[in-house]
C-alpha cells in the first residue's frame, strides 16, 4: 500500500494522449488477432490509470498491471455464470518516471506499446493460451512472447518515435532458449 495522493498521475492533456494510444493499441491488437468487434467486446477487461486504482492495485515497478477478477451477473447466484475479469491498471508514476528518465521515449509511443502489451496477455489468459497463475519461470517465458508479439503487432506501422520504445525494451527480444533454463 502507498499514499496514491503523493503519486503523479496523468494530467488532462496526458489523458488525452493514454486515450488515442489506448484506442489505437485496441484496434490493432484486434486486427492483428482477426477478431470481429463482437468478439473484441466478448473479451472482459477494462483499463484505468491510476487516479481510478485501488491502493492495492498500485505497484511501483511494472508500468502496468493485469488483475484477474471474478465477475458474476447480478441476477443470478449460480457460479456458471461466473467469468473472468481482467482490470488492467496503468501506473501513471511509473510511466512518468521513465519518460523523465529516457527522454526519447514519448507518451503516446509508450503507452501504445504497453497498452497493446497487455491486451495480448488479455487475449492469450482469454483463450487458455497461457494461464494467468503460472509459474515464475513461465510468466518470464511468457514475457518474452508478448513483448515479441507486441512488437511483432506495431512494427509495420512504422509509427513515429516507435524505434525508441522498442529499443528500450531491446532485453526481451531473442530467442527463447536462453530463458528456458530458468528455475
Amino acid at each position: 500500500m502507498c499514499d496514491m495522493q503523493k503519486l503523479q498521475h496523468f494530467q488532462e492533456d496526458e489523458l488525452k494522449i493514454v486515450n488515442e494510444a489506448v484506442a489505437i493499441a485496441e484496434e490493432m491488437t484486434s486486427n492483428a488477432y482477426k477478431m470481429s468487434p463482437g468478439e473484441w467486446r466478448g473479451h472482459r477487461y477494462d483499463i484505468r490509470t491510476l487516479t481510478d486504482l485501488t491502493p492495492d492495485e498500485v505497484v511501483h515497478v511494472p508500468f502496468a498491471q493485469i488483475i484477474r477478477y471474478v465477475g458474476r451477473k447480478q441476477e443470478t447466484e449460480l457460479s456458471s455464470s461466473e467469468y473472468d475479469f481482467y482490470k488492467i491498471c496503468l501506473q501513471d508514476h511509473t510511466i512518468l518516471s521513465a519518460l523523465k528518465k529516457y527522454p526519447e521515449l514519448r507518451l503516446f509511443t509508450f503507452v501504445l506499446y504497453i497498452v497493446t502489451h497487455e491486451l495480448i496477455h488479455v487475449i492469450r489468459f482469454a483463450k487458455f493460451l497461457q494461464a494467468f497463475d503460472a509459474s515464475t519461470r513461465e510468466k518470464v517465458l511468457e514475457e518474452a512472447r508478448v513483448h515479441e508479439k507486441t512488437q511483432a503487432i506495431l512494427r509495420p506501422a512504422e509509427i513515429s518515435h516507435m524505434g525508441a520504445v522498442f529499443e528500450f525494451y531491446r532485453a526481451w527480444q531473442g530467442p527463447l532458449d536462453d530463458l528456458k533454463d530458468m528455475d
